[in-house]
């Protein structure tokens, strides 16, 4: 059994990245389990307080990123990059520096975004931060869900194309993963 953990970079109630998750959660493989972890209760990275893990809210999110084989991060994009959000998360999750729950980590990128380009920007900012974690990112064509605001509707992606790809993607992953 593959267990993997999701991490969408928005926040929102109706977050079109956290229903990316949710379908790709519905859409992994048999053997593969994809949980869902929300950022709503990490605080801002402050170095001061990373002692012994971090607060509660850090450890827990490290704790469930080190357990897991995997983990896909859905991100939107914002003025042409990540969300603070979601940065925020990887900054705490990165420490200890070269030794983290991040190093080594096999990652998955993927995103939805209501414009043309999808969150291609936000992608290769995504992949250039993950550089500096050591994490293993997955090196497959990014899954860009474009337009998503119509093809993701009360939560789920309905677009039968865009489902058939992000099966296909996470077929694919999976099987790196276990390599």
């Amino acid at each position: 059994m593959t267990q993997l953990i999701g991490i969408s970079g928005s926040l929102r109630n109706n977050s079109l990245n956290t229903a990316l998750l949710a379908s790709a959660s519905e859409l992994a493989p048999e053997v593969t389990t994809l949980r869902v972890a929300s950022l709503a209760s990490i605080p801002l990275y402050n170095g001061d307080l990373d002692i012994d893990g971090g607060p509660e809210p850090i450890r827990a999110l490290k704790e469930q990123i080190g357990a897991a084989d995997g983990l896909v991060l859905a991100t939107p994009e914002y003025n042409y990059g990540i969300p603070g959000v979601l940065k925020n998360a990887i900054d705490w999750a990165s420490r200890p520096a070269f030794r983290s729950v991040l190093a080594g980590k096999p990652v998955a990128i993927v995103g939805a975004g209501p414009g043309a380009v999808g969150t291609a920007r936000a992608q290769a900012q995504l992949r250039q931060v993950l550089a500096g974690t050591l994490s293993e990112v997955f090196p497959h064509p990014d899954f860009l869900l474009a337009n998503a605001h119509e093809k993701i509707q009360q939560g789920a992606l309905v677009d039968e194309g865009s489902r058939v790809l992000l099966r296909e993607m996470l077929e694919r992953y999976v099987s790196w993963i276990n390599g």
